[in-house]
């Protein structure tokens, strides 16, 4: 029996150049959107995207599929994004994703008034350390089980449940001590 991964492989062409092609079609919003998230910035986001598509490309045929491809793209783009921006990715805070779309830019004023017009949960998720960010986002923004977030992350699975569940309680203590702070006119 074959792995979960690997028939989600047999959906794609075998051939590099046709499924650099159909991984790009299906995937390539999540990817860009993924490194707007760790960067913050449109056109690093999008050289990410190019590098993470370049490395795909050129491992295709060793994919084994030991996770879904969806996962492995992932993984390359979190890599790509954490070797890119290295020690500024621990003090610089990702990305609202919300104003993010595949093939379309941003103009400067745009991205300022995203970010002055962000929604309340992404302001309180914005204070949270990176790691409880990120975690928050694959599970909640792409829809990423705690085992494919370890996939993708290189973090034990059981990290990965503390980080969200530790995240829930940090946003929830965020939201609580803004809400009783306006109450007292703080």
């Amino acid at each position: 029996m074959k792995p979960a991964g690997s028939r989600d492989k047999d959906n794609f062409s075998p051939q590099p150049s046709e499924a650099l092609e159909q991984l790009m079609e299906r995937y390539g919003a999540t990817v860009l959107r993924t490194a707007y998230f760790y960067t913050g910035d449109r056109h690093l986001a999008e050289d990410i995207s190019q590098e993470t598509f370049l490395r795909a490309y050129r491992s295709w045929t060793s994919f084994r599929g030991e996770s879904s491809v969806k996962t492995w793209l992932t993984t390359i783009a979190v890599n790509v994004c954490r070797d890119k921006m290295g020690v500024r990715m621990f003090t610089e805070q990702p990305a609202d994703l919300s104003r993010v779309e595949l093939g379309r830019t941003i103009s400067v004023e745009e991205e300022a008034l995203d970010k002055w017009q962000r929604s309340e949960v992404v302001q309180y998720l914005l204070r949270l350390p990176l790691p409880y960010q990120e975690a928050l986002y694959l599970y909640y923004y792409l829809d990423y089980s705690t085992r494919e977030i370890s996939e993708a992350t290189s973090t034990p699975e059981g990290t990965v449940r503390n980080r969200l569940h530790r995240a829930r309680e940090a946003l929830a203590r965020e939201m609580k001590e803004d809400t009783s702070d306006d109450r007292y006119g703080s």
